[in-house]
């Protein structure tokens, strides 16, 4: 009798076109990674190449900041800068500035110098070195009149007496250009009345005095003028004895160092 063949389970695997479909998707992933790793961007060299163009002179004079992978004899002479645009130079802005920085405020220096010499040879030759005195600030030129000059104690209107002086002042005031501050000061004092309620007050009514009296005898611009009154806050003597109060009490012609200046700063 024919023996009877036993048939073997088989186990049950996968098909065989997925062994074909997963080496493919395989490599399409790993065609992917590829290209993704391609397009990452170095941020260091973009940061150099963006800051190249920026400028453009750091091409003609320094290495670049980007290595090169295929590095030629010429690209050695650019960047050592012998092959440099002759017509263009470097520049140096800190320097630069520096210098400019430097004959500007020496330009300044000359001509406030000069002005301290105009102001004093005219107080010398019109003999008011005794009742005014001229001081040299970073502000330019003061000259301070006492109270005495030119008020009666408590007073804003300009004695008659202290005119000839205010009209040398002017005088003075018509050969410079520059722009002109008059302050009023007071001593510590205090004062109270209809007219003057405080020393602030008294203070700016003094130099406005001043001021409107250059403008009615000298017809000078309105912009040309600035008034402060600082009552008794910027104090130059002791504030507790008569000598003390005496000197305190001034009004102060600063005339401005810089005469193209359209704003008069304190």
């Amino acid at each position: 009798m024919k023996r009877r063949e036993v048939k073997r389970s088989k186990n049950a695997g996968a098909p065989k076109w997925m062994v074909t479909y997963s080496d493919m998707v395989t490599l399409v992933l790993v065609f992917f990674i590829l290209l993704f790793s391609m397009s990452q961007i170095d941020s260091v060299k973009f940061q150099a190449v963006s800051d190249s163009f920026r400028n453009r002179m750091i091409f003609d004079f320094y290495p670049s900041p980007v290595p090169m992978e295929n590095p030629t004899n010429s690209a050695s002479v650019e960047e050592n800068g012998k092959n440099a645009n002759e017509f263009e130079k470097p520049q140096m802005p800190d320097r630069k500035n520096k210098n400019e920085h430097t004959e500007e405020f020496q330009a300044k220096e000359d001509a406030l110098n000069k002005l301290v010499e105009d102001v004093d040879k005219y107080l010398d030759d019109n003999g008011l070195n005794s009742v005014i005195t001229a001081n040299r600030t970073d502000r330019g030129v003061v000259l301070v009149l006492q109270e005495s000059v030119l008020f009666d104690t408590g007073e804003a209107d300009i004695l008659k007496s202290g005119k000839p002086f205010l009209n040398k002042v002017g005088s003075l005031l018509e050969n410079i250009p520059n722009h002109v501050k008059v302050e009023g000061h007071t001593d510590n004092r205090p004062i109270s009345n209809y007219r003057y309620p405080s020393n602030w007050e008294l203070s700016g009514a003094r130099a406005s005095s001043v001021v409107r009296y250059f403008m009615e005898q000298h017809h000078f611009k309105e912009t040309r003028f600035s008034v402060a009154g600082y009552a008794d806050t910027r104090p130059v003597s002791n504030k507790n004895t008569p000598a003390g109060w005496s000197k305190n009490r001034r009004v102060e012609i600063v005339i401005m160092e810089d005469s193209s200046s359209s704003n008069i700063e304190e």
